[in-house]
């Protein structure tokens, strides 16, 4: 099996976001058992429709099959974030400032590797992070491993 630009992919899956209004958000490729799964996740402020996925979903796959990125068969999915959406990009950690959010960080912050608390925003590479009764943290953000929402409900 070739190697898969996933750079490249990003930028076509991009393209057609793009052009219909919406925000790619991460894309995603899962390899297992002679099949791949490619998973882009999609957001507008009003949320998304399944109308919206079946879009770019239709077209995404035209885009695929002509410039063939990789080889062999896959699925393509493409779907919202969800609720307890991962924070991927940097840009994120400002956006959704005021929300909870648990983090999972490389090398530990105060003896802990996962930090759940609100999201304080971001500056010059440091996500901050509210964490009630312990304060203020400031991660630098090459720190973080993982990081998704919280639902609160």
């Amino acid at each position: 099996m070739s190697e898969v630009d996933l750079e490249k992919i990003t930028k076509m899956a991009e393209r057609v976001v793009t052009s219909e209004g919406l925000t790619l958000v991460d894309v995603e490729l899962k390899s297992g058992r002679g099949s791949r799964l490619l998973r882009v996740y999609i957001d507008k402020p009003e949320g998304i429709s399944h109308a919206d996925c079946q879009l770019v979903s239709e077209q995404l796959s035209v885009l695929l099959d002509v410039e063939d990125p990789f080889p062999g068969p896959y699925t393509l999915e493409v779907s919202s974030p969800g609720l307890d959406r991962a924070l991927v990009k940097a840009s994120d950690f400002g956006h959704f400032a005021g929300r909870k959010a648990r983090l999972v960080v490389r090398e530990p912050v105060d003896n802990q590797k996962v930090l759940e608390g609100r999201l304080a925003g971001f500056e010059a590479g440091r996500v901050r992070l509210d964490l009630g009764d312990a304060g203020l943290k400031e991660l630098e953000f090459s720190n973080i491993q993982k990081a998704r929402l919280v639902v609160e409900i």
